[in-house]
């Protein structure tokens, strides 16, 4: 394999560096090479956000997305921060209530139902595992049994029954 660019975007507050850092994690420890930067407005909550992973088997000549193959949209600023890395080979999965404008062009578009389906689990903020099951799924770079151990290795117990329902929830979406 050739190396694959995958990008999350959003706005601070929504958990995308984490699911970058869990989807990075579980890619290494299946033997793949990943460079992982991050981006952020330097405010607590709302600024543009974004995670990028640069993943081979061989390992990464360059850390930094120059065309991406995957690109995960989770609120309506980060719609067209991305749109010169994008080309017809390019999927990007967009969150259906946070983003009623996705980027348009020669790429598929995929509008998902990741914070609704969050809040019907209960927990809006689980969006972001929601949207990385979701993307595990689409992307089939990993398995779904080792994208579900580094979800569940990630977080606090109290949350790990929620996160795991809303990995499942998100890897359902993908038909």
């Amino acid at each position: 394999m050739s190396s694959i660019e995958i990008r999350f975007s959003g706005s601070g507050g929504q958990g995308l560096i984490t699911a970058a850092r869990i989807l990075a994690g579980a890619l290494t420890g299946e033997g793949r090479h990943v460079a992982r930067s991050q981006s952020y407005e330097p405010v607590s909550r709302g600024g543009l956000s974004r995670s990028d992973l640069v993943v081979s088997d061989d390992g990464a000549d360059f850390p930094l997305s120059t065309r991406l193959k995957y690109l995960l949209i989770l609120d309506a600023a980060a719609a067209n921060a991305s749109d010169g890395l994008l080309d017809g080979d390019s999927e990007v999965l967009v969150d259906a209530e946070l983003v009623p404008n996705p980027p348009t062009g020669d790429f598929r578009v995929y509008s998902l139902p990741f914070t609704d389906t969050a809040r019907r689990l209960g927990n809006k903020r689980v969006a972001n595992i929601v949207a990385l099951g979701a993307l595990a799924a689409q992307s089939g770079l990993i398995a779904p049994d080792v994208i579900r151990r580094a979800v569940e290795a990630a977080s606090p117990k109290r949350f790990q029954r929620l996160n795991l329902e809303a990995l499942e929830a998100g890897q359902q979406m993908i038909g």
